[in-house]
């Protein structure tokens, strides 16, 4: 096995023991980024020199007994709406040619401070406002979508390139591409994970997560990035427990834990396969000694209009005045976008915010009778590049970008954490994702049943190298 092929707790295992050092892990990502970029693209620029200077670093501290702990040398991505002092963040759009950052983002300084090795910054749907990131090639089928708005960070995680990634999510752009590209992206709780310095899309719906190869995996990661930070307005301060086993318990137990089944709205308009596979692995949590209960989704029919009336005016808002200083230097795609939001009155925005509220609310009462829900990430898995609409069985017809946010928006709208974890491929050979949300700051239970589901499995995380 090759060095970029170890999941983060594995490195750290290998590290702590001797048997693999911090330079000879970031050696062998920059490797494969070299091997698999020109197909997959998935970074924006890749620091080669920052990540061996900080491999060495680590080399040495760890040689004299000053171990910072599991993500001491790991290679990092992270999706270029992120800011490292001294380094572009582009956000893959020209309006950012020539940009630098000032200062290092909050989550940037925690995870230096930890000991992560930067190996380069990944792509995203220009400004995260879209669900495909056409610049990447999806890591299990380039002629395919990576998903978006981090698919740069998906990819990557998913090729080898980087032990682990941070992405952002308004809509689902953390959940979107895990799930098409297999790998594990969590979604935290609002304002759980600062996101002081990183480039806002929808300041009331945006967070900041890990995308990892494994469950275990994302706890690591986000153990790093909690805590309160003054500077961003919607922080809090709640523990995020990472959820590892105890001595001498079961890690695949899930006796007692209540996993709500969805009546109605996220097995609506979703493809055979999707739903067998989600099924399928909820089964598996039964069996495993969850209790499933039947639960129904509050509020289904003002879901859209809820997420549109709040990210879009807000989105205009952030970007009023480079649109009207430099428009032609925005995509067409999301120039119509900003443009729009403009269109949108005072009281279509407070109406959305008024929704959301009463979805939260609901939402919470919803989430009493059970731990968490287990439902489809995402409806079907990933188009071919350049596909711009669904028919679904019923004769509806759907864009690609709503049909991929559809199911992903409502953990923003409510603020809930949510996990996407892989749990099988479709006959093209492709990944589906179930989708486990939980009650706001219950990150542990979410990690616990995705840790105990994929123990019972075989999947590390990785695109088969015939794709990557």
């Amino acid at each position: 096995m090759e060095p970029y092929e170890l999941t983060v707790a594995e490195a750290a295992e290998a590290v702590r023991s001797g048997l693999v050092s911090p330079v000879d892990l970031v050696d062998s990502a920059l490797a494969r980024i070299g091997r698999v970029e020109p197909r997959l693209r998935a970074f924006t620029a890749v620091t080669a020199d920052r990540a061996r200077d900080a491999a060495r670093r680590a080399e040495a501290e760890i040689a004299r007994g000053a171990h910072r702990g599991p993500l001491h040398g790991m290679p990092v991505g992270l999706k270029d709406l992120i800011d490292v002092a001294g380094l572009a963040t582009t956000a893959s759009s020209r309006v950012r040619t020539g940009h630098r950052a000032e200062a290092d983002s909050t989550v940037a300084a925690r995870l230096a401070s930890a000991g992560a090795a930067l190996v380069g910054k990944t792509h995203t749907h220009e400004f995260a406002y879209g669900l495909t990131t056409p610049q990447t090639a999806n890591a299990w089928d380039p002629d395919r979508v990576a998903g978006g708005s981090s698919g740069g960070s998906a990819v990557a995680v998913a090729a080898g390139s980087a032990a682990f990634a941070l992405g952002t999510d308004t809509g689902g752009s953390i959940r979107v591409p895990a799930a098409l590209n297999g790998v594990v992206g969590l979604k935290p709780t609002y304002g759980l994970v600062p996101c002081h310095g990183v480039t806002s899309l929808s300041w009331s719906l945006d967070h900041v997560g890990p995308l990892t190869r494994t469950v275990e995996d994302a706890g690591l990661v986000l153990a790093a990035l909690v805590g309160h930070d003054p500077r961003d307005p919607a922080s809090v301060t709640a523990p995020a427990a990472e959820h590892r086993p105890g001595p001498g318990t079961d890690p695949t137990d899930l006796t007692g834990l209540r996993v709500g089944v969805p009546g109605n709205y996220f097995f609506d308009r979703v493809d055979p396969e999707v739903e067998a596979a989600v099924r399928r692995a909820i089964g598996r949590l039964e069996e495993l000694g969850a209790r499933l209960v039947d639960v129904e989704i509050p509020m289904t029919r003002f879901i859209r209009a809820t997420h549109w009336g709040l990210m879009v005016p807000e989105a205009s808002a952030y970007h009023e005045r480079t649109l009207r200083a430099v428009p032609d230097l925005y995509e067409a795609d999301i120039r119509v976008l900003l443009e729009a939001g403009e269109l949108m009155t005072a009281g279509d925005y407070l109406r959305a915010q008024r929704a959301r509220t009463l979805m939260g609310r609901a939402w919470r009462d919803m989430l009493e009778a059970v731990d968490l829900i287990a439902a489809p990430t995402v409806p079907l898995t990933a188009v071919e590049s350049g596909r711009t609409g669904v028919t679904w069985g019923d004769g509806s017809v759907e864009s690609v970008a709503d049909a991929y946010v559809r199911l992903s928006a409502p953990a923003n709208l409510t603020g809930v954490p949510a996990l996407s974890v892989p749990v099988g491929l479709d006959p093209a050979g492709l990944p589906i994702g179930m989708q486990l949300m939980g009650r706001p700051f219950g990150e542990a239970v979410l990690l616990r049943a995705g840790h105990a589901f994929e123990r019972t499995g075989t999947a590390r995380g990785l695109a088969p190298e015939r794709a990557a």
